[in-house]
């Protein structure tokens, strides 16, 4: 069974490999075909069509639509045996898909159909002196490998990203969603199949044992060029010390909203209650509440009392807890904490430089807002705040590649090396230059 949708060409030649798995297979060989497999694969995507890997993704929605009673009794048994261990509810959340979540996951599929193709594009064209002309052209990076936790909703993501920016692509999902990923992976496979692409294109790595992960960071002999990671901190951090590829770094997110004294309070209270409960779960969420002294005596009470009666635990300081009782003390580890759960931590700070420098000094870099009707302190935030996203009155959680119109994301990237921030099609490229001559030689 656990080979089940992995069908990497027409002639089904890995088939005894797969079945093998369950049989103490050697788990390296299989690993290094199936990069092999996709190392080729990618370079039969590298000139594919626009048309084509459309069509493949138009396939791939209606499959993901198609299937989705299959998909939702897979992911109820990942849900069930992950609950069954004691999972928190914010896990079982990010593991729990539903028809409204498999919608919306066809939908980004769509959409990445519809953005413009990133490959081939000529990004700046410049002569030289000599007369020849040199051009910036984006190509694929080749083969990426995706090792997420959680959210089987990222095999989807990653597959229609890597197909429209033309790589191949490893999904390596976390035990947790592995039959989840099996039957969104059996629809990628299917729209690869009807456009006539090579199923390879879309590989999920077909075991649960964790060896495959640090199998994936040796780089398999070549076969990987750049790994993702997608998950909790323990997990970004051993693929940042094992990876002997390049890495797109996903930090943790610890986020953090200010309300500024010029903030409406109504717009801080919508503002931070979604920023903290829509999803507590999810990367965007915000982990930590900063409010300014000046406004504190209008904006601290109503906010603090908002969250509590939603559900939320407030860890505060000496300020957040003189004004509910319900407050718990917040500790030094709490200002870096990624809650991934209905907990934040509040502080009252002296104004936008405190805040700017809290959030310097504990936040991960990934996401930060700031509520405030005063334009010059919301430029200010803006520019000062070193994140991937900084937002001026709007919630964190909509750091997110659908939400920036890219259809999906395989992550933020936390760094500052070729991608940062939501990591969509274009970001899944590089560049090369072309050069034309009329027989130039160089003296």
């Amino acid at each position: 069974m656990l080979g089940h949708g992995l069908i990497l060409d027409p002639e089904n030649v890995m088939t005894a490999s797969l079945k093998a798995i369950d049989d103490n297979a050697d788990l390296p060989q299989l690993m290094t075909e199936l990069a092999s497999r996709a190392r080729a694969a990618a370079r039969v995507l590298a000139l594919a069509s626009p048309e084509q890997k459309n069509r493949a993704l138009d396939a791939i929605a209606a499959a993901i639509r198609a299937n989705a009673p299959a998909i939702l009794t897979a992911n109820a048994e990942d849900v069930a045996e992950v609950r069954a261990g004691g999972a928190t509810s914010a896990f079982i959340d990010r593991l729990t898909l539903t028809p409204a979540r498999i919608e919306a996951m066809a939908g980004g599929v769509a959409t990445v159909r519809g953005i413009t193709d990133p490959v081939g594009a000529v990004t700046e064209s410049w002569q030289r002196p000599n007369g020849m002309t040199i051009e910036r052209v984006r190509v694929p990076l080749g083969v990426i490998a995706v090792i997420f936790e959680s959210r089987p909703n990222v095999a989807a993501d990653a597959g229609a990203l890597c197909l429209k920016s033309g790589n191949a692509v490893i999904l390596r999902g976390g035990s947790d969603s592995f039959r989840s990923c099996r039957a969104i992976h059996d629809c990628l496979v299917q729209g690869l199949r009807e456009a006539g692409l090579p199923e390879a294109a879309i590989t999920l790595v077909p075991t649960r044992d964790r060896a495959a992960v640090g199998l994936l960071l040796t780089g398999l002999n070549g076969g990987v060029d750049v790994i993702v990671p997608r998950g909790g901190k323990s997990l970004v951090a051993r693929v940042e010390a094992e990876a002997r590829v390049p890495v797109f770094a996903h930090l943790e997110g610890v986020n953090h909203v200010y309300v500024d004294r010029s903030a409406n309070l109504e717009m801080a209270k919508s503002i931070v209650l979604n920023a903290k409960m829509r999803r507590p779960g999810v990367c965007g969420a915000a982990e930590t509440l900063l409010v300014d002294r000046a406004g504190a005596s209008v904006n601290l009470k109503p906010l603090v009392e908002m969250l509590i009666d939603a559900g939320c635990e407030v860890r505060g300081d000496a300020a957040v807890q003189r004004v509910d009782s319900r407050v718990k003390p917040a500790s030094d580890e709490d200002w870096n904490t990624e809650y991934e759960d209905a907990i934040i931590a509040a502080k009252v700070v002296d104004g936008l430089d405190e805040a700017i420098a809290h959030i310097g000094n504990h936040g991960s870099r990934h996401t930060d807002a700031i509520v405030a009707d005063d334009a010059k302190a919301a430029e200010k935030f803006l520019n000062e705040v070193d994140s991937a996203i900084v937002l001026h009155n709007a919630s964190t959680q909509f750091a997110d590649g659908g939400e920036f119109g890219f259809g999906a994301e395989i992550g933020i990237a936390t760094g500052k090396f070729h991608a940062r921030g939501p990591v969509g099609a274009e970001q899944l490229t590089s560049f090369k230059y072309r050069v034309h001559g009329t027989g130039q030689t160089r003296p």
